[in-house]
């Protein structure tokens, strides 16, 4: 099964080559470049692989970033993906926004959206006990991202979270 990927950037850089799915640099121009945005969008398989396909899809937008912030987004992100394959309806759809801060630090932005699904979604993490094999995902999004919501409706879910990493303002906000 083939799924339909895109990605854009600000400036000349990184793309996934929309054949094979694999990263392809314009020479000279990496992802890891300083300044600039970058913004991948791919399709989930509705199904068990959807987490591991995820994770790969954060890996390749965040390239070349330190190694706490992608150990981060990529579990964020697989718990994102397990939630809307369990939880919700095809089509599954992740969204990784990257953008370098001209004060020095990094901000990146995961958005999940599914089909929707029947049974509303808590509004809060629930509080996991030390034996559930499950139930966990939201509390560990909680405790990773700077910020996350979850928007439920009849026709979609949308679970999104922000990291971020180094200065983003001159104020001293983060």
């Amino acid at each position: 099964m083939r799924h339909r990927t895109s990605t854009s950037r600000s400036r000349l850089g990184s793309v996934l080559d929309h054949d094979t799915e694999r990263p392809a640099c314009v020479p000279g121009h990496g992802p890891a470049d300083d300044g600039g945005a970058t913004t991948l969008i791919t399709d989930l398989p509705y199904g068990p692989k959807a987490a591991e396909v995820a994770r790969d899809a954060v890996a390749v937008a965040l390239h070349g970033t330190e190694a706490d912030l992608l150990d981060d987004a990529r579990l964020i992100t697989s718990e994102l993906a397990t939630n809307a394959f369990a939880s919700g309806r095809p089509p599954l759809v992740l969204c990784v926004d990257r953008r370098s801060q001209t004060a020095g630090g990094l901000e990146v932005e995961i958005t999940v959206t599914d089909g929707g699904c029947s049974d509303p979604a808590p509004s809060s993490p629930p509080a996991s006990e030390e034996e559930a094999e499950s139930g966990r995902g939201l509390v560990i999004v909680e405790a990773l991202a700077d910020a996350w919501s979850l928007t439920t409706g009849a026709h979609g879910t949308r679970a999104w979270c922000r990291l971020t990493r180094g200065r983003l303002s001159t104020d001293g906000t983060h």
